[in-house]
């Protein structure tokens, strides 16, 4: 028996019963989007496709509700293994419903429930989302990302058409359900996203090539995380459209940025952007962020809209899907706008805590950072918390390394400034001809540069390095034998360095970066200048 989506309100309502479970069930809830229902019983959620075709799906066929329910399973198992249980049969009628019997009229997913407020949408409202909630989400969206096959080269993923033609449905979908008032500001985010399409072409192309095309979550905003165990956890990727989950990684990564500064939380946006990036490598896809991340707040625009313009949707859900849909609008032009970026470096010995100070600017300016500890481990194929096993001034520490790692951040700055992104390279830059080096790729970038010396007491930096080996959870391998040696050889800033220099006292109280009021003030007019 085939059931049509009038049939299935019927069946939902139905299911709102809770006789109708083979388990305790109290009361039922119900949880709706564009495209499901899913109906909240006891321990469990039963997740149903509504019977539509929106174009970009097709669930009007019961054989593809079934296949895609499958495919739901398959995908979401490889994050959240612990929620996503089985596929369950739904036989009987649409007004008497019976789980696991059939003929099948219906199909749903079972899944374990958790609280909703655990989701990370919910907790960023409450302000309850951590800076160590952004990390573990990171290094998780990267492990999975390396983990990943990639694409055939012969398929069509990745393909400049399978880039461009989404982008294009996202407009054309978008002007059929906004009133003409909308229509102006739509032409205009369309041209500008033509222009950045064309501008990523090459890229694309290279980075189709490189691999970086992968069988991705898909759909990775707050609303689709939810804290299990403590730990931030994705779950509900795309299983409707092949072509929506084989994208480039960056594609993925660029909608959690883009839900994030949707959330005004830029500092956690470049927190999680900055970790993904240090984790994996991969910088050169910052070249296509802009694009992806104007395309993901398309995305979620076109999905308040048609939420918006469905019968069901009570006028005060319409009104706020608008809204959503216009700030997301708004988004997606501030995504594409371009701003000049600047170049910062640090200064400083061992345990002065640059990179701590760095963190902070980065989520401050939002910044992109470069770290030597880092770089100079996976230029020798090493992951950063793996040891080297080096001597001082030797090994990957030897003159060559250390000559190798800085060409390697000057090559990578010069990269992500061209992206448009402002940069902080995080090393010590202990010597003059370092920093100079830097200094002249801003000049050649017509980009301001400074230098941010940290500067703290000897007691201290010697107190940092012993924690820091203790706990074994940093790149760096600079003990006090390496600290000594450094003291005698670095060479201080001179006059003219002085002058693009902005200094921070690193006395212990790093949680109280952000007050630095002077710090601050005297930064942001430095990276601003135009000289």
């Amino acid at each position: 028996m085939s059931i049509n989506y009038s049939d299935q309100q019927q069946l939902v309502d139905a299911l709102l019963d809770p006789g109708r479970y083979p388990h305790p069930v109290r009361a039922v809830g119900l949880m709706e989007t564009h495209i499901s229902w899913v109906l909240l019983a006891g321990r469990y959620a039963y997740k149903l496709k509504k019977a539509v075709d929106l174009g970009f799906l097709d669930f009007t066929a019961l054989d593809a509700r079934r296949f895609y329910c499958e495919e739901e399973i398959r995908l979401n198992r490889r994050f959240a293994p612990q929620l996503y249980l089985e596929v369950i049969a739904i036989g009987g009628s649409p007004e008497q419903p019976k789980l696991g019997a059939r003929p099948a009229i219906e199909y749903a997913v079972k899944m374990r429930r958790f609280a909703s407020a655990k989701r990370m949408d919910r907790l960023m409202a409450r302000g309850l989302v951590t800076p160590a909630h952004i990390d573990s989400l990171a290094a998780t969206i990267a492990a999975f990302h390396v983990s990943l096959p990639p694409a055939e080269q012969d398929s069509e993923f990745g393909s400049l058409e399978s880039i461009h033609a989404p982008a294009v449905q996202n407009f054309d979908q978008l002007s059929a359900l906004l009133n003409a008032a909308d229509a102006e500001t739509l032409a205009r985010l369309r041209q500008a996203s033509e222009g950045e399409y064309a501008a990523c072409m090459p890229l694309f192309r290279q980075r189709r090539q490189d691999g970086w095309i992968r069988e991705c979550h898909g759909d990775l905003h707050l609303g689709n995380i939810a804290l299990i165990r403590g730990k931030p956890t994705p779950f509900d990727g795309i299983e409707f459209n092949a072509g929506f989950r084989w994208i480039d990684v960056m594609n993925e990564v660029a909608f959690l940025v883009m839900d994030l500064l949707h959330h005004n939380r830029p500092d956690l946006a470049f927190r999680f952007l900055n970790g993904y990036l240090q984790a994996t490598g991969d910088y050169q896809g910052t070249g296509v962020l802009r694009f992806y991340l104007t395309y993901r707040a398309m995305v979620r625009a076109k999905v308040a809209a048609i939420r918006a313009s469905q019968p069901d949707t009570q006028p005060y859900e319409a009104r706020s899907a608008l809204a959503a849909c216009r700030g997301h609008l708004e988004l997606a032009a501030t995504c594409l706008a371009r701003r000049r970026p600047f170049l910062i470096i640090t200064y400083g010995l061992p345990g002065c805590g640059k990179t701590t100070v760095a963190q902070a600017v980065l989520e401050r300016l939002q910044a992109i950072r470069l770290r030597s500890d880092v770089e100079r481990k996976r230029l020798f194929g090493l992951a950063a918390l793996d040891s080297s096993r080096s001597n001082i001034g030797g090994g990957i520490y030897n003159a060559e390394a250390t000559l190798r790692t800085y060409g390697r951040l000057h090559d990578l700055a010069r990269s992500l400034l061209a992206d448009g992104f402002p940069v902080i390279v995080d090393a010590a830059f202990l010597r003059n001809a370092e920093r100079e080096q830097f200094c002249e790729l801003a000049r050649e970038m017509a980009v301001p540069f400074v230098i941010v010396s940290v500067r703290v007491g000897e007691s201290i930096l010697r107190q940092r390095i012993m924690q820091r080996l203790d706990r074994a959870r940093d790149a760096s391998e600079a003990d006090l034998a390496v600290l000594k040696a450094l003291q005698v050889a670095h060479e201080p800033l001179q006059a003219p360095e002085l002058a693009r220099s902005v200094e921070f006292v690193n006395d212990g109280e790093i949680g109280k970066i952000p007050a630095r009021v002077s710090f601050w003030r005297v930064l942001e007019e430095m990276v601003s200048s135009s000289s």
